[in-house]
């Protein structure tokens, strides 16, 4: 069991973060906000795919006034993503955002902070301290990059405890994955407010999902992080089927069986890839009978390490050259066909 940090909870609409409420799932719609039939269509799609808050680029005042309409759409909390001009903070918030991002890079006057803290406050909302590398930093390597990072959050974060703000939530992501988990350390050792995890800029799926998964994964076996969002240059959905991902593999959340397999080598006998498509597969139409059961499923090519991952999976199967052997929870149930394989094991499934 991974032991995490207690930090403070804050609420975002209906979705808790911090205080060891569940590790909420974040994404970012990617079309123009004000086109609003087009942003709707894609939030919904998210939320179909487990999106529990969505964010939303807030360039404009058209932007900022087509998120009313927006909300009125949707059933997850909208939040909104401010950059360089206070006044568009404002207009968010009159328009019913349920959370304002911020960015320490490009909004800096304290007059104009706390024009958006007192909107805040009376709307009864959030806002996250956003820090990015992209706008914070110019130089100097790894170590001086998490501590501008530490330093710029927390400088931000003093402002607004002046202004008797504390609804915070706080990230600092960097497209480097070492210097975003060394900034994360350090804040968590610094602060108690909520961290939303991320690795910034990312790239495309393949490469940003292997940066994704060691910077957030590191960090939440430490028990650090209390949302995160996966930045992919991809669809989003993309984003939230891989924060599932990790945090399913992290054991923080469970959204279905999960199935282990073995890489195959010379020694396995059957088309372990052909097999291992269509469990998942079937397991994915039966979703929403499987949600949130913790079933490990194990399906092994052969006979070396087979039979003893099988045994640990709650059920499993381990093939020969022309059958397979299903086992549950330790136990033989049944020797089976290649070809009845998958259906035989997701009857007892």
């Amino acid at each position: 069991m991974i032991k995490r940090k207690k930090t403070r909870q804050i609420k975002v609409g209906g979705v808790r973060i911090g205080g060891g409420a569940p590790i909420s799932i974040q994404s970012m719609a990617k079309v123009d906000t004000s086109d609003v039939r087009t942003v709707v269509t894609q939030i919904k799609a998210l939320e179909e795919a487990g999106c529990e808050i969505i964010r939303v680029a807030v360039k404009d005042l058209d932007d900022a006034k087509a998120v009313s309409a927006i909300k009125k759409k949707i059933k997850i909390p909208l939040v909104c993503d401010i950059h360089f001009n206070y006044r568009l903070a404002l207009e968010s918030i009159k328009a019913g955002a349920d959370k304002i991002r911020l960015n320490p890079g490009n909004i800096r006057k304290r007059e104009e902070i706390a024009q958006i803290i007192k909107a805040a406050k009376e709307a009864r909302i959030p806002i996250r301290i956003g820090v990015n590398s992209g706008s914070v930093l110019a130089g100097g390597g790894r170590r001086a990059a998490s501590d501008v990072l530490v330093k710029s959050a927390l400088q931000y974060i003093k402002l607004f405890e002046e202004l008797d703000f504390r609804d915070i939530i706080v990230s600092l992501k960097a497209s480097d994955v070492a210097a975003t988990v060394e900034a994360y350390r350090k804040m968590s050792e610094l602060c108690n407010y909520p961290l939303h995890l991320g690795v910034t800029a990312s790239g495309s799926y393949d490469s940003g999902v292997v940066k994704s998964a060691i910077g957030i994964g590191a960090l939440l076996l430490d028990g650090i992080g209390d949302t995160i969002r996966v930045s992919l240059t991809a669809d989003p959905v993309e984003e939230v089927l891989a924060a599932k991902r990790i945090l399913n593999a992290a054991g923080l959340r469970c959204f279905g069986p999960e199935v282990i397999s073995c890489p195959t080598c010379g020694r396995c006998q059957v088309d372990l890839g052909k097999i291992v498509r269509e469990a998942e597969k079937a397991l994915h139409v039966s979703h929403y009978t499987l949600h949130n059961r913790p079933l490990k499923i194990a399906i092994m090519g052969c006979e070396v390490n087979g039979p003893g991952e099988a045994k640990e999976a709650d059920i499993g199967i381990a093939f020969g050259k022309d059958f397979g052997m299903i086992f549950k929870q330790g136990k033989i149930l049944k020797k089976v066909s290649v070809k009845n394989a998958v259906k035989e094991l997701l009857k007892i499934i």
